[in-house]
This record gives C-alpha cells, sequence and structure tokens, in this order.
C-alpha cells in the first residue's frame, strides 16, 4: 500500500471554534466527538453524530486530513486514502 501523501500538504491552521462543532453551535445541535479539517482549521462533528459535519465538510471541500479534536487524542485520518495517518 502507498504511503499517504496528503499529510505532506498540511501547514498550521488555527481552529474554526473551540467551544464545539461550528456547524452545530450555528443551528443549535449537538455532537458526540469533534474533529479539525488540517487543510483550513474547520472543527466539525464526527460520524457518530447526528449531522456529520466533518465528513459533510470533505464533501464539500476535498480537503483530505482531519485530526480528533478530542482531549488526549493524538490521531489523524485521509479521507481520501481512507486510513489513518
Amino acid at each position: 500500500m502507498a504511503e499517504c501523501t496528503h499529510v505532506a500538504e498540511l501547514g498550521d491552521v488555527t481552529p474554526s471554534d473551540t467551544e464545539g462543532c461550528t456547524d452545530c453551535l450555528a443551528v443549535g445541535g449537538h455532537w458526540v466527538h469533534l474533529r479539525e479539517c488540517l487543510t483550513c482549521g474547520h472543527v466539525g462533528c464526527c460520524d457518530s453524530s447526528p449531522a456529520k459535519h466533518a465528513t459533510a465538510h470533505h464533501n464539500a471541500t476535498r480537503h483530505p486530513v482531519i485530526r480528533s479534536f478530542e482531549p488526549g487524542e493524538d490521531w489523524r485520518w485521509c479521507y481520501v486514502d481512507q486510513e489513518i495517518v
């Protein structure tokens, strides 16, 4: 299997929100866990959350890599390669 090349394209980003899912906060929704886009900093909710805003953000923007935005978690996921990177 080839190694994910999308990680090399990442730079420093600032989270769009530190209080929760940017989109859920805007509409009064709720989330289970948070994810941060490592291309633009968008904070969205995980796929266990009702609205799945992190995946919706990827589908709309094609930004490839997210990271967990949960305290104590340190992992990244590439949507394009469908693997932890």
